[in-house]
C-alpha cells in the first residue's frame, strides 16, 4: 500500500496523558502522526486504528505525519511541562510513542526521533519510556547510552509471538531473533531492556520464548488484547481481525485465562521480572 507522506509542525509535541497513559507517564510524545508499521502484525489490532481523530477517515497504515519540528518543541514547550509534571504528577516521564513508531522506516531519513533525543540530551526529562517494535532502536545506541546518564531510561521492545509469521495474519515488522539481538545490544549497554509481548498472541513454545527473553533482556511485560486496548472487554480488538485469527490457532488465546497460563510460565523462567498489563508498562514487575 502506497503511503501518503507529508511534512507537518506541531505546537506542543509534549501531550498531557490522561485515562490509562496517566498511570504510566506524565506525557506522551510523538515524533511522527501516522505509522507505517500500520499494515504489519502489530497493526492489525492496533488501538490506535479506532482513533478517528488521528485517523480523519485514513486508513490506518496508510499515512505519515512528519513533524519536523518535533525536536524545537520539546525545548521550547520543556520548562513549562516539567514543571507541571512535576508539580502535579511528582515526576516529568514521557511515553515515546503510544500512537506511533519512533523506529518508523522513515525515521532513517527524517530523523526526527533522533533528534528528539539529542533535544532530551540538553534538557533531560526524569523518565523516558521508548516503546518500539522494531530492532533500528540499536541502532540510535551512542544517544541512548549518553542519555541513560541524564534520566531514568527505559527501552520497551515489543515482541507479540515466538513465531514470525501466523496463518492468517501479515508479517511483523521484523524476525523475532533481530528483535531480541537489538535487546541484548541494549541490555548490554547497561540501558534497562524490557521486551513487551503485547498484545500476546498464540505462543508455539513458552518455555523457550521466556528463556530467550531471559537472555536478551531484564523484564517482560504480558499485555492481552482484553483490558489492554483502551476497553474493558477487549470490544475494539474484536471489530478487528485480530481475534478470529488468534482463535484459529488457539481457541484459548483470546481469553484472560491464557494470558495468565502464559504469566505463570514467564514468571517460573524470570520471577521478579514479570510484568502484567498496565503495571508492567507502569515498570511494575513482581511475582505472584
Amino acid at each position: 500500500m502506497p503511503v501518503d507522506l507529508t511534512l507537518t509542525t506541531v505546537k506542543n509535541v509534549l501531550t498531557r496523558t490522561s485515562g490509562y497513559l496517566s498511570t504510566i507517564a506524565s506525557h506522551s510524545l510523538q515524533p511522527y502522526r501516522g505509522c507505517t508499521f500500520g499494515n504489519a502484525l502489530c497493526g492489525v489490532g492496533c488501538y490506535v486504528r479506532h482513533n478517528g481523530h488521528i485517523l480523519q477517515g485514513r486508513n490506518w497504515g496508510s499515512f505519515l505525519e512528519v513533524r519536523t519540528n518535533a525536536a524545537d518543541s520539546y525545548r521550547n514547550n520543556f520548562a513549562r511541562e516539567a514543571n507541571w509534571a512535576r508539580r502535579e504528577r511528582g515526576v516529568f516521564s514521557i511515553f515515546c510513542s503510544s500512537s506511533t513508531d519512533p523506529f518508523v522506516p522513515q525515521e532513517k531519513r527524517y530523523q526526527i526521533t533522533r533528534q528528539l533525543l539529542g533535544a532530551m540530551l540538553e534538557l533531560p526529562p526524569d523518565e523516558l519510556i521508548l516503546q518500539t517494535h522494531s530492532p533500528a532502536v540499536a541502532d540510535a545506541l551512542p544517544l541512548l547510552a549518553e542519555l541513560n546518564t541524564k534520566c531514568r531510561l527505559r527501552i520497551h521492545v515489543s515482541i507479540e509471538t515466538d513465531q514470525d509469521r501466523l496463518p492468517g495474519l501479515p508479517p511483523p515488522t521484523a524476525t523475532v531473533a533481530a528483535r531480541l539481538q537489538a535487546c541484548q545490544a541494549l541490555k548490554n549497554a547497561g540501558i534497562r531492556t524490557v521486551v513487551t509481548v503485547a498484545p500476546l498472541l498464540p505462543l508455539a513454545d513458552p518455555l523457550s520464548f521466556f528463556e530467550r527473553i531471559a537472555e536478551n533482556a531484564d523484564s517482560v511485560v504480558i499485555d492481552h488484547f482484553i483490558e489492554g486496548d483502551g476497553s474493558p472487554t477487549g470490544n475494539r480488538t474484536f471489530r478487528t481481525p485480530l481475534p478470529a485469527a488468534m482463535a484459529a490457532i488457539n481457541p484459548r488465546s483470546i481469553t484472560l485465562a491464557y494470558r495468565d497460563e502464559i504469566v505463570a510460565i514467564a514468571r517460573q523462567v524470570m520471577p521478579g521480572r514479570v510484568g502484567v498489563s498496565i503495571e508492567g508498562f507502569a515498570g511494575r514487575f513482581s511475582t505472584p
